[in-house]
C-alpha cells in the first residue's frame, strides 16, 4: 500500500508539474465539486484522476493543481467506504509524501513540522495536520512544502484530502492562501 501511494505522489508530482497556468498570481475560487469542497488557487487548474490501488481495494484519487510564481499548488482526495481505515490511509499518505521529499518518518503532531490542521465539518484525527518542511526533489535539489491532511464524512463515506505547495522559495502569505482556504461543503 506505501508503496502504491509513493508511486502516485510522484505521479500526481509530475503530471501536474506539466500543467500550464499563468505565471502571475491570480487567486480565484474553484468549487470542486466531486469533493464538495471549496479551495482558492492562484491559477486556473488543469483535473486529473487515477486509481490506485490501497491495501485490498482499488480506490479513485482525483487531484486538481497548476503552477504560478514558481509554485505547484495541488490538491488531491479519495474516499473509503471503511471509517476504521482513516488513520492507518492518512498515515500511509502522510509516509508516501515524506518518502518522496526524502524526509525521515515523524511521528503526527511533532513540532516544528508539523501541526495540527482543521476545517469545520472535518473529523478531529490525529492525522489531521499541516506541515512545513524543506524536502528534496529526485534532482537532489531542495524545495519548500507545505501541506495537510484532513477527513470528513460525506454521504455515509470518508473523504480524504490532502493538499500541498511545493515551491523553491518559501512564501507563508501564497501557501496560507491556498490552504488555509480549504472549506468542505
Amino acid at each position: 500500500m506505501r508503496r502504491a501511494l509513493c508511486a502516485l505522489a510522484l505521479v500526481a508530482c509530475a503530471a501536474l508539474s506539466l500543467a500550464a497556468c499563468s505565471p502571475a498570481l491570480n487567486w480565484r475560487n474553484v468549487p470542486v465539486e466531486s469533493a464538495h469542497l471549496t479551495v482558492s488557487l492562484p491559477c486556473k487548474p488543469d483535473h486529473g484522476s487515477k486509481t490506485v490501488e490501497l491495501g485490498h481495494d482499488n480506490v479513485e484519487l482525483s487531484m486538481i493543481g497548476c503552477e504560478a510564481k514558481g509554485a505547484l499548488f495541488a490538491m488531491s482526495w479519495m474516499e473509503l467506504s471503511d471509517p476504521s481505515r482513516i488513520s492507518s490511509v492518512l498515515s500511509l499518505w502522510h509516509d508516501a509524501v515524506r518518502a518522496q521529499l526524502q524526509l525521515p518518518k515523524q511521528s503526527s503532531g511533532t513540532p516544528p513540522e508539523e501541526r495540527a490542521f482543521s476545517r469545520k465539518g472535518g473529523l478531529n484525527v490525529p492525522q489531521s495536520v499541516r506541515m512545513q518542511s524543506v524536502g528534496r526533489r529526485p534532482d537532489g535539489s531542495s524545495v519548500q512544502v507545505d501541506a495537510v491532511w484532513v477527513a470528513r464524512l460525506n454521504g455515509g463515506k470518508v473523504q480524504l484530502v490532502h493538499a500541498v505547495v511545493y515551491a523553491d522559495k518559501r512564501d507563508d502569505a501564497m501557501a496560507d492562501g491556498f490552504l488555509e482556504s480549504i472549506t468542505l461543503q
